[in-house]
């Protein structure tokens, strides 16, 4: 009691700083209801892939998701990979800026507790191959895990599954070349009969990544697979 009376009163005196705008922020988190409010929000999506879609499509699915259906079952995703979303999301993955990475957590967490949705038995976040890891420091999909595990209150586990394969960086290559750069990338260190598995991932692009990670899941006797992501590009490239 002591120690949350004191960290209001902290709140008071020293308010946070809104990480777009630098200006002090009357939320409890280090973005302003200003800023919040201008963040390119995923309003209407395809609840099979997230995708983007125009507000008369209602709950169908994308036309991509009628004509091929991903290997996952649903997937989520609060925003749009968009200004300014991009800025802070490149802060926190190529700057090592882990309290934006807790910000975007907490932005992802509070999203996903909205959703009616059946609770995953599971949380894997996309894993880093060791090299990536090694010259990144963190993996920003474990970051990004942690406030959603604690506030969903689900089983994390980063060990389940391994990036056998130091791949192509995704972003350089087209739709075509990220599947190809992903066959086979991941493995699966334990059975998974029977689960209900959420993967996280920080950006769901084309889906390759979150497809060849699902492909290993279902070999290991995954019962169904839920994406989520913080942000969802409109348009797959």
């Amino acid at each position: 009691m002591v120690y949350g009376w004191l960290a209001g009163a902290s709140r008071r005196l020293y308010p946070p700083y809104c990480l777009l705008c630098s200006r002090p922020s009357r939320s409890r988190r280090e973005l302003c209801n200003d800023c919040a409010r201008d963040l390119p929000w995923n309003r209407h999506a395809c609840p099979q892939c997230a995708l983007p879609v125009p507000a008369e499509t209602g709950a169908a699915l994308c036309g991509a998701c009628l004509r091929s259906p991903p290997l996952w079952d649903s997937a989520a995703s609060p925003l749009v990979y968009d200004w300014p979303l991009d800025q802070l999301l490149q802060r926190f993955k190529f700057t090592g800026d882990l309290a934006t990475g807790q910000l975007l957590g907490e932005l992802l967490a509070e999203f996903l507790m909205c959703l009616p949705m059946a609770k995953p038995d599971l949380l894997i976040p996309i894993p880093l191959h060791s090299a990536r890891l090694r010259e990144r420091g963190f993996n920003q999909a474990l970051e990004l895990a942690h406030p959603v595990s604690r506030r969903l209150h689900l089983r994390l586990d980063n060990r389940a599954c391994l990036r056998r394969m130091n791949t192509a960086v995704q972003s350089k290559l087209d739709a075509k070349e990220r599947r190809r750069n992903l066959r086979d990338a991941f493995e699966v260190r334990t059975s998974l009969r029977g689960v209900h598995v959420a993967v996280l991932d920080d950006v769901v692009t084309t889906g390759a990544t979150v497809g060849a990670l699902s492909r290993a899941l279902r070999e290991a006797g995954a019962a169904r697979i839920t994406v989520w992501s913080l942000a969802r590009a409109a348009r797959p490239v």
